[in-house]
């Protein structure tokens, strides 16, 4: 882990400039993460006067393995970062696994301010509330912050027991006293990294004194270029606070250019995202990579599949559907259900192999096999209806093999079918559903154990069984008794209307 570089003779009475290499909500995705070094590196080479500096936002990775974990935090040091706020996805390993990558990063992991560990835990002094970098004589504050809503994203089990988490106005309160000790120090020049999402930091910004910028994450959003009552706005000394974000799963990353006055006020900023699609993955970063998860093994062909949805956690998703197909069929259950965010990624044509799977469902939780009735069914899929009306769009729809709904988009279940293996669809009473009427029901153990809100799904307790994989084996192994290359295909099993 690195340390706070002290200056020397700081000199803070001048104007700076700084560029920021930054990222956000990569998930786990490792072939971005491999572009992003490529991306990295051109930073690096650019000739300018400017200051440097390379930060995180949070949820770099995804899910509980630990050997996918080690390689994300590889590549975070393989790119260069300096600061990484942990985002809730951090916190889906194990405990010791969290606190051993962190020791031997040369990262820095901020998020003390408002996440704080118990004393026994192995994380505990993992995080820091803040940082000072020094370049150029130029000292810049770097401040961070995690979800206030962390325990909705968090599974029971891992770390949630090691953690408690700070509502949001008590984390604007401590927030500002750790401003202030940076600006007593000196430091007027400071930057957060936030993890708890879009709406909320813009009161962030508006409620405090001495930010900056905001280099968000959590709510995916993308935001491009400077417009103020947008991502730009005034905070309680009436100077200007940038905010800016770079979408999910690495799809882009940002590099933030900003001007400052010898007070340390922004006098000029220019917002660039850029696809990292744009960005080979070179030999270096696929090697070191390898060298920690090993080389996948090949499972099979795509024929065909259609486009991934615009947004995965309100549409039809048939690259989901075809997962949970192979949940249900290799479990041998009458029906399957999966979160909607579980789904990172999607499948292309051509060959498949057991990373491609994987990074399409990277979690890693382990399936469950429980009885279900068809009230408690019922009451999950409008609980997922309400996806709709939340401002983020979650928890996200749930996703169905054995059944079959209609939903409007105002999040209202119109119908419900239950399809058995023949395809006979007999239509469930979603008004009056039958408590007596029980399914055998897989599902992964977030939503076993009641995660995302849906505590009539935690059954994990009094499970007919428990197995030690997640859903990409049975994916794997589903599509491997395949006949030939596999067509994804979009059965419209979740129809969305429009409202009335």
């Amino acid at each position: 882990m690195i340390q706070p570089v002290q200056p020397s003779q700081p000199n803070n009475n001048k104007p700076a400039s700084v560029s920021i290499l930054h990222m956000n909500d990569f998930h786990a995705k490792l072939p971005n993460l491999e572009r992003m070094y490529t991306a990295s590196q051109m930073f690096d080479s650019f000739e300018t006067s400017a200051d440097k500096l390379k930060l995180s936002s949070g949820d770099d990775g995804l899910g509980e393995d630990p050997v996918l974990s080690r390689a994300v935090s590889k590549m975070l040091d393989m790119i260069g970062i300096t600061k990484r706020q942990n985002g809730n996805h951090e916190f889906d390993v194990m405990p010791s696994v969290h606190a051993e990558n962190a020791k031997s990063a040369k990262y820095q992991e901020l998020g003390a301010i408002n996440v704080h560990t118990k004393d026994t835990s192995a994380l505990k002094d993992v995080m820091v509330n803040s940082a000072i970098e020094v370049h150029n004589g130029n000292k810049y504050g770097i401040v961070g912050i995690g979800p206030s809503d962390m325990f909705k994203r968090l599974k029971d089990g891992v770390s949630k027991g090691d953690l408690t988490v700070d509502d949001l106005p008590t984390t604007i309160a401590n927030l500002q006293k750790e401003v202030d000790k940076l600006k007593a120090q000196g430091v007027n020049k400071i930057f957060l990294l936030s993890h708890s999402g879009y709406t909320n930091d813009i009161q962030i910004a508006q409620q405090t004194r001495g930010i900056d910028v905001i280099l968000g994450g959590h709510s995916h959003d993308l935001i491009r270029d400077v417009q103020e009552g947008k991502n730009l706005f005034y905070n309680l000394d009436n100077e200007p606070v940038v905010i800016t974000q770079a979408g999910k799963d690495g799809e882009y990353f940002g590099v933030l250019n900003v001007d400052f006055d010898e007070n340390g006020v922004i006098k000029s900023v220019q917002n660039n995202v850029i696809p990292t699609a744009l960005f080979n993955r070179t030999l270096p970063a696929k090697f070191a990579v390898e060298q920690i998860i090993g080389k996948p093994e090949h499972v099979g062909e795509i024929n065909s599949a259609p486009p991934a949805p615009a947004n995965r956690l309100i549409e039809n998703n048939p690259h989901g559907n075809f997962l949970v197909d192979a949940m249900r069929k290799e479990l041998g259950v009458d029906v399957a259900l999966l979160n909607a965010a579980n789904i990172r990624g999607n499948f292309e044509t051509g060959k498949v192999d057991t990373r491609k799977v994987s990074e399409i469902t990277p979690f890693k939780n382990n399936l469950v096999v429980a009885k279900i009735n068809e009230k408690e069914l019922v009451e999950a899929i409008k609980l997922g209806g309400r996806s709709f009306v939340h401002p983020d769009n979650k928890p996200g729809i749930v996703m169905v093999s054995g059944l079959k709904y209609t939903m409007n988009d105002k999040g209202e279940l119109l119908k419900l079918d239950y399809v058995d293996d023949n395809g006979k669809e007999t239509p469930i009473d979603i008004n009056n559903p039958n408590p007596n009427k029980i399914l055998r029901v897989a599902m992964d153990d977030f939503y076993a154990t009641g995660g995302d809100g849906f505590s009539m799904l935690n059954k994990k307790h009094e499970a007919e069984a428990v197995y030690n994989f997640d859903k990409d084996k049975l994916a794997c192994d589903y599509i491997k008794k395949q006949d030939g290359p596999v067509d994804i295909v979009d059965d419209k099993r979740i129809n969305i209307v429009k409202s009335n």
